[in-house]
Formats: structure tokens, C-alpha cells, sequence
């Protein structure tokens, strides 16, 4: 029988977006990696760029955790597999500590992790201080570690925050705005780990400077109970699946992929930009990403757009999410206006915005059950398609997504969270469809299932 285990955890939190998280968890996970420990970060809510840098950092694969998407025991999993190989934990958390429903405070306090207070240090003095009682404070029972300044500006600055510390708040020390370690972003988020050249020189930069400003020390162990483990049956056994994967095509969750060859499934990636053909393959998978940064040179490749034509054409399986579907549309023109055919299996056409379109999490009713994810794009799409489902945010949060289906393809703005539903996802994938579901894929499957039980903690 499984046992809980100990490992010292701490979930890095701020007041609001744009505090700077991510450049801390990262140095964080930098500076412990470089003196030996192992570590590993998940990332609360839906979120793929973060996860990139935080690989880079640790690393290791960095995995969601959230209370809706990802779900309790499924959340209960990762963190115990990964205190069972972990020196550490980092947690990174999600827009503000108390926004959202659930927010990064229900996760920490629901799993009894430590609090770490990132606070934009930038134009402030003792002010800080109130800030950081605040955050300590607000909810009682949230546990909490101490806090940590970021953009502060000189040494005297710094002296000043800590200074202002009040009730025993621990100091966990400051990033200075003037050693360029400040990672850069568009309009999805940060600019992806890949598109970095220097993003190690970066993140030791990082490192030791969190080193300079304070004693390093683990944070207090923190106790994670042992899951109900659950099989995951072999239903994608021998079924080939070719993923997009390039700077186009990044968005994937680990989870998803971890889930899919659990499942049987042979995993052949692509790269819709540079490849002359598809793989062998009985599905195709079209995640997210930034389509519209290479909508051109997507267009140019007309032999690939042709394979993709003729797997649809062979009543193959195919689902698209988000810039997936964009890549399906008729078209896609960018901001500044250039428009770029593409390969036109859905009747449409798609325009990138300056603001941001849609963001909210969602639960979508399909056919082959119900699946949860997330919703978050600068684009509208024009179609005289009719959905046959459309996405339901838990927490009233912009966009009703439609999901769009064709044969045996599916596409959707929503980004699925594959191990929500396991059999659904089988289902969508399998290419002898009718027998599944005449089988054990039937299409009421219950979307409490505990999610993705069994999975391995680390990505091949």
C-alpha cells in the first residue's frame, strides 16, 4: 500500500499578474539545481510558455496542477510521485494568490504548501511590508513562507523592503531590475524557451543574484498523501498519432502526451513548416501554438497542407486546438494585415487582434463524453460551420467555444486537457471508431473519472 511522502515544497505567488513569478520560480529552480539538489515545478492552471522556461531551469518536466482542470487526486498524484525523486518543489501559481476560482491559495492550502510572497518591488519602500502582511494575513489558514522582492533597485533598496518586514515575515531575498535576467514576452505570454538564446546565461545570471541577496535555504518539508492509483487501459494500443510539433505548433500539455502513450499510442512528431509529408499514421493532432507568426511559410508549404487534405480525406482521425484550427481555416491574416491561405478543410476564415479575444477555462459536452480545458486567443474566426457542441466556463469567464466537426475531425479554440477523460480521448483518436464504442469507449462516460491515474512522472 502506498504511503505519503516528505519533500520541502513552496508555491510561488504574487499580488497580482506581472509581479515577476516566473523569473523567480525559474532563478529559484536554477540556484537549487546548480548546488546539486534535483527539483521539481509545476505550474498552476492552464499555462504552456511558463512550463518552457521552467524546464529549462529545473531541468525536468513541469506539469499543471489545478483543482478544476487537472482535478484533486489527479493533483494529489503529480505532487507524490514527485516528492518521491524531488529535493524540492516549486509551485508556480496563477495571476493573483487569491484570484480566480479555485485560486493558487485554494491549491496551497488544499495540499498544506508553504506560500512565497513575489512582490514588484519597483517605486516602493515600507509599503512593501504591508503588502507582504497582507498577502500573509488575508486567509488565516493559508500557509505561508515569507516573501521575496523583485525589480528592486539598488542594495540600499533592498535593505529597505526587508526592512519593513513585520510579525516574523521571512525574508527569502530580491532580484535586482538592473542584471536584464527579465524574460520577454508577446501577446500569448512569454516568447517560448526555444526562441532564447541566451536563456541559460539568464537564468544563472538569475540564480546568482537570489543567491547574493539572502541565505539560501530548503523550505519547511511538507507532507503529500499517497493517491488511489488507477490503471489506464491499453484502448490507443498500436495506434500511430502524428503531432505538429515545431515553433508554429508548441502548445501540448505533458500530461496529454504522457496520457496518449499510456494508452497504447506510437507518438510521431512532425513539423508542419519544414516537412514535405505527413508520418505514417493513423490520427493526426494539430495542438496550439503561433500560427499567425508563420502563416506564410505554412502557406508555402503546399505539400504538406495536400497530406493533411488527403488524411482527412481517408476518414482518418484529426483534432485541432486553437492555432491547430487556425492552420485548418481557409485563411489567417496577421495583424499587420498579410492574409495566407491555408488548408482550408474548414470552411472559414481567421483575423489576429491587437487585445486579447478569449480567455476561460471550459468544459465541453461532445459526443464521445465530456472534457475539460482552457480557452485563450487574440484571433476571430468567421464560419457558417454549425457547432455541435459549445465549451462552458465554471467560473463565468469569457468564451462559449465552439467545437467544429467534420468526419472524423474535430476542431476547437479550446485546448483539451486529455486526461480529464481518458476514454473520450481514446475515443477521438481511435480510427476503428464505431467498433470502440461499441466496446469500452461508450460515449456517457462519466467525466469524474479520476484523471489520468497511473500516468509516469516523467515524460520519455
Amino acid at each position: 500500500m502506498n504511503s505519503s511522502r516528505q519533500c520541502p515544497a513552496v508555491l510561488i505567488a504574487a499580488p497580482a499578474s506581472g509581479q515577476g513569478k516566473t523569473t523567480v520560480t525559474a532563478a529559484l529552480a536554477r540556484l537549487h539545481r546548480n548546488q546539486g539538489r534535483k527539483v521539481r515545478v509545476f505550474k498552476c492552471g492552464p499555462d504552456f510558455l511558463d512550463p518552457m522556461i521552467l524546464e529549462r531551469a529545473s531541468g525536468a518536466p513541469v506539469y499543471q496542477l489545478d483543482m478544476w482542470m487537472v482535478g484533486e487526486q489527479e493533483s494529489r498524484r503529480l505532487l507524490w510521485e514527485a516528492a518521491g525523486v524531488a529535493d524540492l518543489i516549486l509551485i508556480e501559481g496563477v495571476m493573483g494568490l487569491f484570484d480566480g476560482t479555485p485560486s493558487s491559495a485554494d491549491l496551497a492550502r488544499h495540499f498544506g504548501v508553504p506560500v512565497l510572497g513575489v512582490i514588484d518591488g519597483t517605486a516602493m519602500a515600507q509599503t512593501f511590508g504591508a503588502l507582504a502582511l497582507g498577502l500573509a494575513r488575508y486567509q488565516p489558514d493559508l500557509p505561508f513562507a515569507g516573501v521575496l522582492a523583485n525589480r528592486v533597485g539598488t542594495q540600499r533598496h533592498a535593505q529597505l523592503l526587508e526592512g519593513s518586514l513585520t510579525e516574523g515575515l521571512r525574508w527569502y531575498g530580491a532580484l535586482s531590475r538592473e542584471i536584464g535576467i527579465e524574460l520577454p514576452s508577446r501577446h500569448l505570454g512569454l516568447v517560448q524557451a526555444s526562441e532564447l538564446n541566451d536563456l541559460d546565461v539568464r537564468l544563472d545570471a538569475a540564480a546568482d543574484a537570489l543567491a547574493s541577496s539572502c541565505e539560501v535555504a530548503l523550505p519547511p518539508a511538507v507532507e503529500f498523501a499517497a493517491p488511489d492509483v488507477i490503471a489506464v487501459e491499453p484502448l490507443l494500443a498500436g495506434v500511430r498519432i502524428a503531432v505538429a510539433r515545431d515553433e508554429a505548433f508548441a502548445f501540448t500539455y505533458g500530461a496529454s502526451l504522457d496520457l496518449l502513450r499510456a494508452m497504447g499510442a506510437e507518438l510521431r512528431f512532425f513539423s508542419p513548416i519544414r516537412d514535405a509529408d505527413l508520418p505514417e499514421a493513423d490520427s493526426l493532432y494539430l495542438p496550439g501554438g503561433y500560427p499567425e507568426l508563420h502563416h506564410v511559410a505554412l502557406s508555402q508549404n503546399s505539400s504538406m497542407r495536400d497530406a493533411i487534405r488527403a488524411h482527412h480525406a481517408a476518414g482518418k482521425p484529426l483534432l485541432a486546438e486553437c492555432g491547430g484550427m487556425l492552420y485548418l481555416l481557409d485563411s489567417l491574416t496577421d495583424v499587420e494585415g498579410t492574409r495566407a491561405e491555408l488548408v482550408g478543410l474548414l470552411s472559414g476564415d481567421a483575423v489576429m487582434q491587437k487585445r486579447l479575444a478569449a480567455l476561460a477555462l471550459q468544459a465541453v459536452e461532445l459526443p464521445e463524453g465530456s472534457l475539460r480545458g482552457h480557452t485563450y486567443h487574440h484571433s476571430l474566426t468567421t464560419t457558417e460551420l454549425t457547432p455541435i457542441a459549445r465549451g462552458l466556463s465554471p467560473n463565468g469567464g469569457r468564451g462559449a467555444e465552439a467545437v467544429y466537426r467534420e468526419g472524423r475531425m474535430t476542431a476547437s479554440y479550446v485546448h483539451f486537457y486529455f486526461p480529464s477523460n481518458p476514454l473520450a480521448i481514446a475515443s477521438l483518436f481511435r480510427p476503428d471508431l464505431e467498433a470502440a464504442i461499441a466496446s469500452k469507449l461508450a460515449p456517457t462516460v462519466d467525466h469524474l473519472t479520476p484523471v489520468g491515474a497511473g500516468l509516469p512522472a516523467k515524460r520519455p
